[in-house]
């Protein structure tokens, strides 16, 4: 598993879930889910294909939230965690990602580090600190397509053009070098923030995303401090690490900031 992702920048895992943890898991996300879009009518209507912070206290009740963080804390999902990222893994976030209300609204090529960084950040965070999206598809999906080795190596002349549109491209363009990787309820697929990717629309898909970084302030600094656990839930975790790193680096930001 490790050596596969090391070299192509994701791993899929069939059958992650049994059906009855898939059952609960998507009850929760169900009950987020319908609460966003209500909280979120017009955004969701126009163009959304995502939320995020699922473990907040804006759409859950705490025994949701619970459950959640529970899942998230799992023995179970951390040893697949700590496998690729190592003993020093820290969550991030969560994110939903469901079809567009507008059939006909195109899915696009991205880096994820493009929203926040230059083109020459985004080449330099290759060798840079890792994001890794944990996604567990809640219903069969037509799932992604991706780059594989994209995560390690810069765009090719295509990639660059389509994933920005220079020259004439659209991001929504079909890539020679890309593959498509289906994937079924319960299934998981680890990848790389930093590969070239795009989400396939359709089968009303709807993955849980959970995102976990390398211990680094530069991106803890991104994590909502009110989607983590408190001293109480934290207790109840099978692996709490994740977690309480976050909130120890989060507080050294803080004193550091404050001096």
């Amino acid at each position: 598993m490790t050596s596969s992702f090391s070299q192509t920048g994701y791993f899929r895992k069939k059958n992650f879930l049994g059906d009855d943890e898939l059952r609960r898991l998507r009850e929760v996300v169900d009950r987020f889910h319908e609460s966003w879009k209500q909280e979120n009518a017009t955004f969701y209507k126009d163009k959304a294909i995502n939320s995020a912070y699922l473990t907040g206290p804006m759409h859950l009740d705490e025994e949701d939230r619970t459950a959640l963080f529970q899942f998230i804390g799992s023995s179970k999902l951390m040893n697949m965690v700590t496998a690729i990222m190592g003993d020093g893994a820290t969550f991030m976030n969560t994110q939903l990602f469901f079809d567009p209300v507008n059939a006909s609204q195109n899915n696009y090529w991205h880096r994820d580090p493009q929203y926040h960084l230059s083109v020459s950040e985004q080449q330099a965070a290759l060798s840079g600190p890792n994001v890794i999206h944990f996604r567990i598809p809640l219903r069969d999906e037509p799932g992604l397509e991706l780059v594989p080795g994209t995560h390690t190596r810069w765009d090719n002349c295509e990639e660059l053009d389509v994933r920005l549109e220079r020259n004439g491209r659209r991001n929504h363009e079909p890539l020679s070098s890309a593959i498509k990787v289906r994937l079924d309820a319960g299934d998981l697929l680890i990848f790389s923030a930093n590969m070239i990717h795009r989400g396939l629309y359709g089968m009303n898909r709807l993955s849980l995303d959970i995102l976990f970084c390398d211990p680094v302030e530069d991106l803890v600094q991104f994590v909502n401090e009110h989607c983590l656990p408190d001293e109480n839930t934290l207790s109840t975790l099978e692996v709490p690490d994740a977690f309480s790193r976050a909130i120890d680096i989060k507080a050294l930001r803080r004193e550091n900031a404050s001096q």
